[in-house]
């Protein structure tokens, strides 16, 4: 029997201890040892006591997890930085495994937490942390390990995705669609994290470290939200052949540099990703042997996410059971430089209002031209008020020469607003 310390009783606690109950037989076969939760760490004993947990094993002293010689692995779920980082070192100090699906806590203290796992000799496993239910981290660690890593992009985040899935089929504005995320929670009331990017950023940083071999923190990832995306660029976007999409990017060049980056992207309708829709999340990978893989399901959710727990659980009690313990340490062994927004070259999309007059777009040009932004596609639409929206796809471009043009171009007089700059993604597939 393999015994279990649960901290933290909320949605995915309680999810955990009712996968566990209920697929107790087959859990038990396919790990080799029956898994049962000994104690529970839950300052509300009502959650507790409305999932059957023995009332003798729930605490609020984190001390009695600690101290019990009966508990192998330990199971953190209560999310947030500290005391969460605390008590799972002191887990690992205690020879205690560890399971996590802290995404906060590894983005920002995942170095020191693999070191103090290498050191005792136990498993720190955190396949949830990253895509709920979605396996990407052991696919990354094992199946693919054979692998060069090119690049990992990903839609991470399904609360952005179901906003910006609802306003492209019905044309409503950001706003409007987040209010109705937030009635139906799929948006929280304070849905910051999620819609500035960072969400995202602390999950591409765990999945770029492993991918590449090179530790990743969530200050290394350059990040922009959808807080500016309007129904006219999605208009746009379909008129042109694409569908925008928060991106979470990492790809490594030839010289071993790392690109990473969480931004609202235009995606051609035949990538891959571009089908994601509504609250599902996928992870896009492409390796030198492996070629072109995706990973597509729920990305969060109370079920979906304590399969990926349980999962690893059941890896910790096999390994256990053969004595194979720390195997799968931090795969961070290299110190790959990263590439500077900067310098980043790719295609942009603009959108901005300027004055309807001939020579107009001709001035527009220069300034690009004496910047090296090179266009390769201009529409112009007709506005009120002597106004013409231009909307133009530039070639591939250095991020700085763009700045340094726009910079020039919201100065002029014949620019009345420059409304939207947005990155292309998965024009010019990488070849294996």
């Amino acid at each position: 029997m393999i015994q279990i310390g649960l901290l933290g009783c909320g949605t995915v606690g309680s999810g955990v201890v009712k996968l566990l109950e209920k697929n107790a037989s087959t859990i038990a076969q396919r790990s080799g040892d029956e898994i049962v939760i000994r104690r529970v760490m839950e300052r509300d004993v009502e959650k507790c006591l409305a999932l059957g947990i023995d009332p003798q094993s729930i605490t609020s002293n984190f001390q009695d997890i600690i101290d019990d010689p009966e508990i192998d692995i330990v199971v953190e779920l209560m999310g947030g930085i500290e005391p969460a980082a605390d008590y799972i070192l002191q887990a690992m100090r205690h020879g205690k495994h560890v399971v996590t699906a802290n995404k906060d806590l590894i983005a920002v203290k995942g170095k020191e937490l693999f070191e103090t796992a290498e050191e005792h000799q136990v498993d720190f496993y955190f396949e949830a942390s990253v895509g709920g239910g979605i396996p990407i981290v052991y696919p990354l660690k094992q199946s693919l390990a054979g692998n060069q890593i090119q690049q990992v992009i990903g839609i991470l985040n399904g609360t952005t995705n179901y906003i910006l899935t609802k306003m492209s089929r019905e044309g409503l504005d950001y706003q409007q669609v987040l209010e109705e995320a937030q009635a139906l929670g799929y948006a929280e009331a304070d849905p910051t994290a999620d819609v500035s990017g960072l969400d995202a950023a602390r999950k591409i940083a765990i999945l770029s470290s492993i991918a590449f071999n090179s530790r990743i923190t969530l200050n290394d990832v350059y990040v922009e939200g959808i807080t500016g995306i309007t129904a006219e660029d999605i208009r746009y976007a379909r008129e042109l052949g694409f569908v925008i999409k928060l991106l979470a990017i990492a790809k490594e060049d030839e010289s071993g540099r790392i690109q990473i980056r969480v931004h609202p992207a235009f995606l051609p309708v035949n990538h891959p990703l571009a089908a994601v829709n509504d609250v599902f999340n996928a992870v896009f990978v492409q390796g030198d042997a492996v070629g072109e893989i995706m990973h597509f399901g729920r990305g969060a959710g109370q079920m979906p996410t304590a399969s990926a727990v349980v999962g690893d659980i059941i890896e910790i009690v096999r390994n256990l059971n053969h004595h194979t313990n720390g195997r799968i340490g931090c795969t961070c062994y290299e110190q790959k430089p990263i590439l500077s927004i900067d310098e980043l070259e790719v295609e942009y999309y603009i959108r901005m209002t300027v004055t309807d007059r001939p020579g107009v777009l001709a001035g527009i040009a220069s300034v690009f031209g004496n910047n090296d932004v090179s266009i390769a596609t201009v529409l112009q639409k007709s506005s009120d008020d002597d106004l013409a929206e231009l909307i133009m796809i530039t070639h591939r471009v250095r991020e700085k020469g763009l700045r340094d043009a726009l910079a020039i171009l919201s100065g002029m007089s014949i620019v009345g607003e420059i409304n939207s700059v947005i990155r292309l993604e998965g024009t010019q597939r990488v070849k294996a």
